[in-house]
């Protein structure tokens, strides 16, 4: 079984070193760049399946190279970088990142967040032993269909009415997930947290909020007057069509 590979961006050596030697020693295989070129140029060769990616890189701009990151590869993206405001995070958030760690980090939660990013892009794979005749109860039928769209959890792909994939993020996909299987019920923002990163998630209440924005936006549904994902003041948001199964 391949090691996961890891790719560190960040323009201070000793930092991409340290990463690099402490996820090597948790069992992932590291590439170490430090600028937007090298990044790019590796993940054309070697894909990574997650990005660590510094957005202070003198002369570059971080966001930018995310937003290229998103636009031609599906990989886990987590933004580490010194910048603590609240717009940096909403920023990074709405360009596609997975997670937002500031600098200085803890390694061990560092490495939390990593996997929770992970177990969250690649579904996992079944028992070698399980039972093949069995079929799936409703709650783990892949096959989510509504209001023209059809959203493949095994596979973790959206398609429109005419078969043409809508590329989602890891965050987007597992929200999607969510409001989908609990169609007709309004979700607090705590509870969609919970449901899609766990105790992994952040006291960052704009984080459904901005994923949210970005599923209306991929789903077509007007911001205005949505008409499939509904705000509801006070409580969160509730996912109005009906939803087949199979």
């Amino acid at each position: 079984m391949s090691l996961p590979h890891v790719a560190v961006l960040d323009d201070e050596v000793d930092i991409t070193q340290l990463l690099a030697n402490y996820l090597q020693m948790q069992g992932f295989r590291v590439s170490q760049v430090h600028n937007g070129r090298a990044l790019l140029e590796l993940m054309a060769s070697d894909p990574a399946a997650l990005v660590l990616l510094d957005l202070g890189l003198p002369g570059e701009d971080g966001f930018a190279i995310a937003r290229q990151l998103r636009e031609r590869w599906r990989c886990g993206l987590v933004i580490l970088t010194g910048r603590g405001d609240a717009i940096d995070k909403v920023v990074g958030l709405e360009i596609g990142a997975d997670d937002y760690v500031t600098k200085p980090f803890d390694l061990r939660e560092l490495l939390a967040r990593i996997k929770a990013v992970l177990r969250r892009l690649v579904p996992a794979e079944p028992p070698a032993a399980a039972p093949a005749a069995t079929a799936p109860g409703p709650a783990e039928r892949p096959l989510l269909r509504f209001a023209g769209w059809t959203l493949d959890t095994a596979a973790r792909r959206l398609v429109d009415a005419t078969g043409t994939e809508v590329v989602l993020t890891t965050g987007e996909f597992e929200l999607l997930q969510v409001l989908a299987r609990h169609a007709g019920r309004v979700l607090s923002r705590d509870f969609l947290l919970e449901q899609t990163r766990g105790r992994e998630a952040a006291p960052f209440d704009r984080t459904i909020d901005v994923l949210i924005g970005r599923l209306r936006k991929k789903l077509g549904d007007n911001a205005d007057e949505p008409q499939l994902i509904k705000s509801v003041r006070g409580a969160g948001y509730l996912f109005v069509p009906g939803v087949a199964q199979g």
